[in-house]
């Protein structure tokens, strides 16, 4: 069986992944991201340590079409899911965790998959899941095999530790609200707790001949916005990043509806939900130093590259939008972080990239970062050669969008500037994102930059000219095409 190093450690064996998503985290809610209100280290650490891509975006800012690109290296038009929508089934070639598994690697997700069918592997060894409360699965006259008592392994564990009574709706905490309150069990029985248990499991169960791809999915800091006492007691009182408010807010007038997606809530509803939100990061910063620290006594540290990223991001309040969906910084602008403590990608001169990635990135990057070949068939490009010192931007501009009803959007988005279409009202906005970060000014009322204005325009009328949702006819955009959530 050859020495301990040889069996616990890696030594000439391919570089092991560790891939940690959080759900709903947007980028300015880690201290190193400039929220000086939050307290973030471990995070810190792998970002000043490793490398912290600080113009990392989604596409399509919501759970599933986030993830199909993370999962198949596909662009929205590719994968079809340009909004939100359960129960289409995942049925691509090629996905992610299959071409590890393919080569030969030891396969693992634990925590949140949100696909279709729900115990899908996606090309995993195995799944253990946590997808936390999903209106498909809840629905009581659903198919059995989709009911959520048989397809969420933490609910299973729950009910099993606490009683048939216990579920994931005690707290009366809604899954999309923006009220808070302490979570009610004890701290080890949280979600984010039992995921990074089960991940730790894991080390010890994996095949110790064989190189590892761990997800590590956590459902937080989505609401229900519950983290345990420790966490909801030091941000109870504490200052929070301030909201962003603007004279182009689209909504100001009060919104009583605890599932709501807009409106002025007031201040301190807001403040308490950023304050919980806070909590349940911090939470998972402290977990995934738990995580590190295994990893370290397994004697992997070296050998395994680490990349924390999220899904998407949470506006909480900016210019009176709530949850996400809609193209603003909160919502789409997202944390990417590679720490590799073993230098096995080689070193760049900074810690800080700001090349603009995409969710569709993922996966090439990580198959790059252990040698393992991309199929022609991924749209997104790796990020190793960013990391290694390479001067060649990734992309001259991103496109993204989201079906939203009478809210859908699409945007184009460069280093300089952000141009964002409503599609079914015909709303234009476009921001200096070098010089107005925070999307406070519509440049769009001010005549000289008539020329600006087409530019990107016709950026977007590029990138929409053969959907086959209409959306332009004779060289321009038309309001009011019909909208579906993935594309036939």
């Amino acid at each position: 069986m050859g020495n301990t190093q040889q069996i616990f450690g890696q030594n000439n064996m391919k570089k092991n992944i560790v891939y940690i998503i959080a759900d709903q985290l947007r980028y300015d809610f880690i201290n190193i991201n400039g929220n000086e209100y939050i307290d973030t280290p471990n995070l810190n650490m792998m970002a000043s340590e490793g490398y912290n891509f600080t113009n990392a975006y989604t596409a399509v800012s919501s759970c599933i079409s986030a993830r199909a690109a993370i999962h198949t290296g596909l662009s929205q038009e590719s994968h079809k899911r340009v909004g939100y929508e359960d129960g289409v089934k995942w049925d691509y070639e090629n996905m992610l965790a299959e071409v590890f598994s393919q080569n030969c690697y030891h396969t693992q997700c634990v925590g949140k998959m949100h696909v279709y069918p729900t115990r899908s592997l996606c090309g995993f060894n195995n799944i253990i899941l946590h997808d936390g409360y999903l209106h498909h699965s809840r629905k009581a006259g659903g198919a059995y095999g989709e009911n959520f008592e048989q397809t969420d392994d933490y609910l299973y564990w729950l009910k099993n530790e606490f009683g048939m009574e216990a579920d994931l709706i005690d707290s009366g905490i809604s899954c999309n609200s923006w009220d808070a309150r302490a979570f009610s069990l004890p701290e080890y029985a949280h979600p984010t707790n039992w995921v990074t248990s089960q991940a730790i499991d894991f080390l010890r169960r994996r095949d110790p001949e064989k190189p590892f791809f761990l997800n590590i999915s956590y459902v937080a800091p989505h609401s229900p916005l519950t983290p345990p006492s420790y966490y909801y007691d030091k941000y109870k009182d504490k200052e929070v990043l301030p909201t962003i408010h603007s004279d182009w807010d689209f909504f100001k007038d009060n919104n009583y509806d605890i599932n709501a997606i807009y409106g002025d809530l007031g201040q301190e509803k807001i403040k308490n939900a950023r304050r919980a939100y806070s909590g349940l990061v911090e939470q998972i910063d402290h977990q995934v130093g738990r995580f590190l620290i295994k990893l370290g006594e397994y004697g992997l540290l070296e050998d395994t590259i680490i990349v924390f990223g999220s899904d998407h991001g949470d506006m909480i309040g900016d210019h009176n939008f709530l949850r996400k969906s809609v193209p603003y910084q909160g919502s789409i602008h997202i944390p990417l972080i590679v720490y590799d403590p073993g230098k096995n990608l080689g070193e760049n001169e900074t810690s800080n990239l700001d090349e603009i990635i995409e969710l569709r990135d993922i996966m090439p990057s990580l198959l790059d970062f252990c040698d393992l070949e991309i199929s022609d068939t991924v749209e997104g490009k790796s990020i190793k050669d960013l990391i290694n010192g390479a001067k060649e931007s990734q992309r001259d501009y991103l496109q993204g969008e989201h079906a939203y009803g009478d809210l859908s959007n699409h945007y184009i988005l460069d280093k300089d500037y952000k141009y964002i279409w409503y599609s079914q009202s015909g709303r234009e906005q476009i921001f200096d994102m070098k010089n107005d970060p925070k999307e406070l000014n519509n440049l769009m009322e001010d005549s000289t930059n008539d020329d600006l204005i087409k530019d990107y325009r016709n950026k977007l009328i590029k990138e929409l000219k053969n959907r086959p949702e209409g959306y332009v006819k004779d060289g321009k955009l038309v309001v009011g095409c019909e909208i579906k959530d993935t594309l036939g």
